[in-house]
């Protein structure tokens, strides 16, 4: 989307593999299978990345509507 950073709340059920969520102030969350999670909105946002070599799935129960919008 062009930004350097995700702006967007999350509420989500990770399904497999792992990723991070790092905010702006350096707090790194793990983002695991099985996991719940929430992501504020921002500004200042957020980043995130898999890791590992398993795929990442998700479930966005509240942000996915306004994630990926052209």
């Amino acid at each position: 989307m062009g930004a350097s950073r995700c702006n967007v709340e999350h509420v989500g059920l990770v399904l497999s593999g792992c990723a991070t969520a790092a905010m702006e102030d350096g707090t790194i969350h793990e983002l695991r299978a099985g996991s719940l999670f929430y992501i504020p909105t921002g500004p200042p946002g957020h980043d995130s990345w898999v890791v590992g070599d398993e795929p990442y799935v998700s479930l966005h129960f509240l942000g996915a509507d306004s994630y990926a919008s052209k």
